[in-house]
């Protein structure tokens, strides 16, 4: 197959320009564990998890971040009321048939290249509905565990409803989708589940999308109003940070490292297949967020980016027995969506007018590295005010259009098979972990008649001991934790660490601003 080099070099270039209006954080790893708890009078969890493969739809060919890595989503939403299977299998069956691209598997084409074709699809072989027994909510937890453990079958189409009706203490029943990371992404999903959905307020009305993220801004984004000697010394600042950060890119993928700490998997378990995940989750007050946020005058990203460095911190200087240490970096994968800042709800607008096959599924990531520094400030804004300070410089950088553009190029030349797995998993394997921030539906919704309660997306697959997804739901936020079950024997203290951080963080920032607190 011939390649204009040029051709698709301006085509990505052209693509990619639209990240520059998108603000970090807007896109969270795609869920492999998601939660959603539906709110009626008894609530019902719903949950996805998902895998990644090799392959398109449609005679589509794969995009760079399509099929990587053999990588599992699983959503999960919980229920507020009972679960009433066959009332939510029909509500399944009419929104299977508005998507052909569910209805698909992966095949090799006559080019060699993998491809999505339409097949025909037994709903009840996508169903399963186990006998859940002991203590309800470890139950549940021990299942979703053991989903991680699990190989999808690839000859149908790669996801799965798992419905746990058990009354755990957050839902009246659990709904885990498990799918296969090829299939969508979390922006994707969330446009899936959107569409899918109604307003629990007014069933005849459709859910609400979330606004799409704020602009960018700053000298180079603005309008050529500043003085010239300011804009060129914005322009080379921009050259010197995407030329740092590739680099830092680079040597990543071929040999930079982060240290052996307890959050990094050890170069022994590199490469064991299905290590083991056990996914938990909390719930906290996103207006507690905001508060942080306004009295800071910062963002909901630079408080959330914060208050995980401060877990983070707290939770390894207390393992370690070590509050002196300095300078250690860990390095996170950060997923960024690289559709329009308005793709979601122009794609929940196709397919509410019947044009599904239009919607940009799959994956359209581009990622960046995003440093956590582990340190014990008696301040604890301080957390907050470092992370500004590297989203911020995060922002002055084209590092995630660069490298998008960069590995499109390769994947067309090599392949994804080839090039995908070994880039993207040299990369995984030499930082610490992934981390993912996902808006939600600013409403409560209604899935297939059940109202959702909350929801919780993770991912499974990776050459990682630790993924955190955060995802807004309402007026909630709901921090996920996919842990290697070895390596992380009790995972409720690093959520531990993460309510204490916050509400540490919090107090702060009442000191540190009274007038906000007598206005409310």
């Amino acid at each position: 197959m011939k390649i204009n080099l040029l051709e698709l070099l301006l085509v990505n270039l052209i693509k990619s320009l639209a990240l520059l209006n998108q603000d970090i954080g807007s896109e969270m790893p795609v869920p492999c564990s998601m939660t959603t708890s539906l709110v009626a009078t008894p609530r019902l969890a719903v949950g996805f998890s998902a895998a990644a493969t090799k392959g398109l739809f449609s005679n589509q060919e794969l995009t760079s971040s399509t099929m990587a890595v053999d990588e599992l989503v699983s959503p999960v939403e919980r229920l507020a009321a009972p679960l009433n299977l066959p009332v939510f299998r029909a509500g399944l069956e009419a929104q299977l048939a508005r998507h052909p691209y569910f209805r698909s598997i992966q095949v090799t084409g006559k080019d060699g290249a993998p491809r999505w074709v339409t097949t025909p699809v037994n709903l009840d072989d996508h169903i399963v509905v186990p006998r859940l027994t002991g203590d309800p909510d470890r139950a549940v937890e021990d299942y979703l565990a053991s989903l991680s453990t699990l190989p999808m079958d690839h000859t149908r189409p790669p996801w799965e409803f798992h419905f746990l009706d058990v009354r755990t203490a957050e839902a009246a029943a659990t709904v885990a989708l498990r799918m296969h990371h090829a299939l969508a992404d979390g922006m994707a999903l969330i446009t899936l589940l959107i569409s899918s959905a109604r307003s629990a307020a007014d069933p005849a009305r459709p859910a609400s999308a979330p606004p799409p993220p704020a602009r960018r801004t700053g000298t180079i984004y603005a309008p050529p109003r500043a003085a010239l000697l300011v804009r060129v010394w914005s322009y080379l600042l921009l050259a010197w940070h995407s030329l740092v950060d590739v680099a830092s890119f680079v040597a990543t993928f071929l040999f930079l490292s982060d240290p052996n700490t307890l959050f990094k998997r050890s170069a022994a378990d590199h490469g064991e297949p299905r290590r083991r995940m056990r996914f938990v989750h909390r719930s906290f007050s996103l207006d507690d967020v905001k508060f942080i946020k306004n009295a800071m005058n910062y963002t909901v990203n630079d408080v959330l980016v914060g208050v995980t460095s401060a877990a983070l911190s707290r939770h390894f200087f207390r393992k370690a027995g070590d509050t002196k240490t300095r300078g250690i970096v860990l390095r996170s994968i950060l997923p960024v969506n690289t559709r329009p800042t308005n793709s979601l709800q122009t794609d929940v607008d196709m397919i509410e007018s019947g044009k599904s096959t239009a919607v940009r599924w799959g994956n359209r990531l581009g990622y960046i590295i995003l440093p956590f520094h582990l340190a014990m400030h008696d301040d604890p804004l301080e957390y907050i005010r470092k992370a500004k300070q590297v989203i911020v410089r995060k922002k002055n950088s084209l590092e995630v259009i660069i490298i998008h553009m960069a590995v499109e190029i390769i994947f067309k030349i090599l392949g994804p098979k080839q090039a995908g797995a070994y880039i993207f998993n040299s990369v995984l394997r030499n930082t610490t972990m992934t981390f993912s921030n996902l808006i939600g539906p600013p409403e409560q919704i209604e899935l297939c008649g059940h109202p959702v309660a909350y929801i919780a997306p993770s991912v499974y697959g990776l050459q990682q001991a630790l993924t955190v997804h955060i995802q807004s739901y309402c007026n909630t936020i709901k921090v996920i934790l996919a842990v290697d079950e070895e390596q992380f024997p009790d995972p409720r203290q690093l959520l531990d660490d993460f309510t204490v951080s916050l509400n540490l963080t919090k107090d702060a920032a009442a000191k540190a601003s009274p007038k906000l607190i007598r206005k409310e």
